[in-house]
């Protein structure tokens, strides 16, 4: 298991986080489920199948997250199981992953009904003894919840029809269809609802990639203390550096900005010097080159000079032609005249 798999599951294993996430996403965010009805359960999803073959055959999963809970509401009590599954990427078979943790805990559940009625040799009828499941039994409902810790958008499917390719519309309504129940950073409105350090852990992710407003939400926590747990898990899923104090469960956030603060200053003063040093670096190489090209412009007036003058003493001494004495030089008339364009061009 990877560290982020790691730290999303040790964070979500606290009952207050983990009913504040089961109440945003079945309740809107008003607080139903108490973080006491919450009773750890065993995540392993393992189901025996007793096929044709006398061997059983044995089916195993491990869902991160399991809780049975009492949930009241008006005079009613309910008992369920919630399960949080949590994603650090998108995985794009999603349903048919969180189907297959649900049927197994439902086959588990039809096994341990069979089991409690032979241990107790209970009395069943003919068509009860086939399943071991007798007509009264009930399951418990199981209610999954898919947590997306990651900065970009769910663009996987959220429920099973949507993996489908091309089918006869009218014949959906016979396939069975399972939706996942998806929180997404993303996905959310408002961080309001949420009651724990949770929101604020899901909102810092979502504006990870927005400078301009992760700092202002950073603004907006001053004076405020999060938990050294909460600020590891920012720190990991959002590439942050948050500075922890060592002594004590919780940060000073606003000293903690002014750290920030001050990093960021550093690094601006340590980028300018870079830079200057780069203009510097720039500006010696210019000079370098300009004072190149000022010496090969030298060195071709001295040339140009040399073979114009060359030319005119043999025309003067010997009394030749201009072609004549370019000749004997192993010239061109035109190169004679490109030289007295170049002098005349740089005078």
């Amino acid at each position: 298991m990877g560290t982020r798999d790691t730290k999303s599951k040790e964070y979500l294993a606290d009952n207050a986080r983990f009913a504040d996430l089961c109440n945003y996403k079945l309740y809107d965010g008003e607080q139903v489920i108490k973080p006491e009805d919450l009773q750890e359960r065993d995540s392993t999803e393992l189901f025996s199948i007793f096929g044709v073959v006398e061997e059983e055959i044995q089916v195993q999963k491990w869902r991160d997250l399991l809780r049975a809970a009492v949930i009241k509401s008006t005079s009613n009590a309910f008992y369920v199981l919630l399960g949080v599954e949590n994603q650090t990427d998108v995985h794009y078979a999603m349903p048919v992953r969180s189907m297959l943790y649900d049927a197994l805990n439902y086959g588990k559940q039809v096994n341990e009904a069979k089991k409690r009625h032979e241990n107790k040799h209970d009395k069943m009828s003919s068509t009860e003894f086939l399943s071991g499941f007798r007509k009264m039994d009930k399951l418990t409902p199981i209610i999954p919840i898919t947590l997306y810790w990651g900065t970009d958008m769910w663009d996987a499917p959220t429920h099973l029809h949507e993996m489908f390719g091309d089918i006869d519309e009218k014949l959906l309504p016979f396939i069975p269809n399972y939706h996942v129940n998806l929180v997404a950073p993303s996905l959310i409105d408002n961080f309001d609802k949420f009651k724990t350090e949770l929101g604020q852990t899901l909102e810092f992710i979502k504006y990870s990639n927005d400078t301009k407003h992760f700092k202002e939400m950073l603004s907006n926590l001053k004076n405020k203390k999060l938990t050294n747990e909460t600020i590891s898990t920012i720190n990991l899923f959002t590439g942050s550096n948050i500075k922890i104090e060592e002594e004590g469960e919780v940060t000073d956030v606003c000293l903690a900005i002014e750290e920030i603060k001050k990093e960021a200053a550093e690094e601006a003063v340590a980028e300018m010097c870079l830079a200057i040093e780069e203009i510097k670096k720039e500006a010696a190489e210019e000079a370098v080159a300009e004072m190149c090209l000022a010496i090969e412009e030298i060195k071709k007036e001295a040339v140009a000079k040399e073979f114009i003058e060359n030319v005119e003493n043999i025309m003067d001494n010997f009394h030749i032609s201009l072609e004549d004495a370019c000749r004997g030089l192993k010239h061109t008339v035109e190169e004679y005249n490109h030289a007295k364009e170049f002098l005349k061009s740089i005078e």
